[in-house]
C-alpha cells in the first residue's frame, strides 16, 4: 500500500527485455541502504519488488512480468529515464495522499504540460475505462503521483501541479504525447463493481 506521495526520483540505469518479462536497475541514491529483498517499492505507480540492491552503488533491481509490462507505461522506460519513487506505507505514517495500491489499471496520454505563473496544467486524455470511476475534486493516482482532479471533461483530467511537486517528481521531463500510469481509486472502483453486480 503506497499514499502517491512520492519519495524521491530514480534513474533507469538499464533495462533488459527476456522471455516471460523484463529486469530493470535503477539508480535509487541513498535509497539502496534502506531497502530489503522482497521489499515493495512503487515506480511511477506500479509495485515492484526488490529483487537485488547495492548500497554502495545506490541500486536497486527489480522484474518486470509480461503483465506488468502489458498494462502500465514501463516497458517504454529507457537507460536515463527519470522515475518516481515511493516505499511501502508504514502503520502509523501520515496520509498525506490517498490510498495507493500500485496496481495500475491502465496508461493515458499526456494531452498538455505546460507554466501557468508558479504552477503548472496538467492534462491526459481520460481512458474509456475510468469515466465512470473520476469525479470532479476526487483522488487519483498518475505515474504515482496521488492527484486531485480540477476539472473532468468527457475525454480529459486536468491538475494543477503545485511548483514543489513539479521540482521532486519526473514531471519536468515529460511533455505532451508521453504515456503516464493510471490507477483509479480503489474504493471508486469497489463501489462501482458492487453496484454493477447489485444491478445485474
Amino acid at each position: 500500500m503506497f499514499t502517491g506521495i512520492v519519495e524521491t526520483t530514480g534513474t533507469v540505469e538499464s533495462i533488459a527485455f527476456r522471455e516471460g518479462g523484463a529486469r530493470i536497475v535503477l539508480k535509487v541514491g541513498p535509497m539502496a541502504a534502506e531497502l530489503a529483498l522482497g521489499e515493495s517499492v512503487a515506480c511511477n505507480g506500479c509495485c515492484l519488488t526488490v529483487t537485488e540492491f547495492d548500497p554502495e552503488q545506490g541500486t536497486a533491481a527489480f522484474d518486470l512480468l509480461i503483465e506488468t509490462l502489458r498494462v502500465t507505461s514501463l516497458g517504454q522506460l529507457k537507460e536515463g529515464s527519470l522515475v518516481n519513487l515511493e516505499r511501502s506505507l508504514r502503520i502509523g505514517d501520515r496520509l498525506s495522499g490517498h490510498f495507493v495500491q500500485g496496481h495500475v489499471d491502465t496508461t493515458a496520454t499526456i494531452l498538455k504540460l505546460e507554466p501557468v505563473g508558479k504552477d503548472h496544467q496538467f492534462t491526459v486524455a481520460l481512458p474509456e475505462s475510468g469515466k465512470k470511476l473520476v469525479v470532479h475534486k476526487g483522488s487519483i493516482c498518475i505515474d504515482g503521483m496521488s492527484l486531485t482532479i480540477a476539472e473532468l471533461s468527457e475525454d480529459s483530467l486536468t491538475f494543477w501541479i503545485t511548483p514543489h511537486t513539479f521540482a521532486v517528481t519526473n514531471l519536468a521531463n515529460l511533455k505532451a504525447g508521453d504515456v503516464v500510469n493510471v490507477e483509479f481509486d480503489m474504493l471508486a472502483k469497489h463501489i462501482e463493481r458492487l453496484v454493477a453486480v447489485r444491478i445485474a
